[in-house]
């Protein structure tokens, strides 16, 4: 295995994670809600009365930011390795993820983390794990 130095980006990355916990604090503080995606989009499903906008201007800005983005810089090429049908099977898992964990990783690793919770630590590790684990088997013992 090597590692791209050519594509290794420290300030961009910093920026980036400090943008993100910008904004989970800035709608923490402002309306006491959790910048947790899954939660987020899945209230628009199930809509309660009066909280359909905010829902709806959060992933209306996460749509757009790509796009005022580039505006100003060259976005990056996208290039996947996988079939449309394990991109279909791989969202799937995500979402049935995120409902067994009550939660997905910018609500359990980003807030809920900042806001010391436990059960977020445990479901952390558990992406985590799950991740380093899918890894493995797909790079060495699966041969891909």
């Amino acid at each position: 295995m090597n590692i791209a130095w050519d594509a290794f980006t420290p300030w961009t990355s910093l920026a980036g994670g400090a943008l993100i916990g910008l904004a989970a604090a800035l709608l923490i503080l402002g309306s006491g809600r959790i910048a947790g995606i899954s939660g987020i989009v899945g209230g628009l499903f199930r809509p309660a009365s009066g909280d359909t906008g905010w829902r709806i201007a959060f992933v209306v800005g996460l749509l757009a930011a790509p796009l005022v983005w580039g505006l100003f810089a060259a976005l990056p090429a996208v290039q996947s390795d996988a079939g449309t049908a394990t991109l279909v099977i791989a969202g799937l898992l995500v979402g049935v993820g995120t409902r067994y964990g009550a939660g997905c990783t910018s609500g359990h690793g980003v807030c809920g983390l900042a806001r010391l919770s436990p059960r977020s630590l445990v479901a952390t590790l558990a992406f985590m794990g799950a991740g380093f684990v899918t890894v493995y088997i797909v790079r060495h013992l699966a041969g891909a």
